[in-house]
């Protein structure tokens, strides 16, 4: 946990988008700033603790600027572990074990993304091949790039894909049309 939260806290500077030194703007609209304090604040009212961040920044700005945030202390039931926030909020469950933890990762009806970490290939891979999401990125994140398709499972995303060849998939319409030729 101290990793995380000092690599959250020191890897991740909120701010301007034009600066060579931001690696996290703003979100996007104001309705997504008030949905990222929104769960945040009802997971510390259930219990939780925010282990750093949990807060608006920059507010003189005019953006809707939310601190990377880690909160700990969160059950599977709480909706901050349930639903997609679309925010900087990362959030700690513990677990016993790869197959408790695949368990945890799966129990959701959403799956666009995931993220696996660990050193042991074989529990990595077990992983991120039974993680129900439509991208896996293993010991970071990945966006991919455009010859890769993106798209989630179950609620995420919007039922295709992006990028790669399958984006074309939802743009193409099949047709079969058997003849037999008379000749006489």
């Amino acid at each position: 946990m101290a990793k995380l939260v000092k690599v959250t806290e020191e890897q991740w500077p909120v701010g301007d988008p034009m600066d060579e030194g931001t690696v996290l703007g703003s979100l996007i609209e104001e309705s997504a700033l008030t949905r990222c304090t929104a769960y945040v604040d009802g997971a510390v009212a259930d219990g939780a603790v925010v282990a750093t961040g949990g807060r608006r920044l920059r507010e003189d700005s005019g953006g809707w600027f939310y601190a990377p945030t880690v909160v700990t202390n969160v059950r599977e039931d709480m909706p901050i572990a349930r639903e997609e926030i679309f925010g900087p909020v990362t959030v700690v469950i513990p677990f016993d074990g790869v197959e408790d933890a695949l368990r945890i990762a799966n129990d959701t009806d959403f799956g666009l993304a995931a993220n696996v970490w660990g050193r042991d290939l074989d529990d990595v891979l077990f992983l991120a091949r039974r993680i129900k999401a439509g991208t896996v990125s293993v010991n970071g994140y990945s966006e991919g790039d455009i010859s890769t398709p993106f798209g989630g499972y179950r609620q995420s995303g919007f039922g295709g894909r992006d990028n790669g060849m399958e984006a074309f998939e939802q743009y193409t319409e099949t047709k079969t049309i058997w003849i037999s030729l008379q000749r006489g």
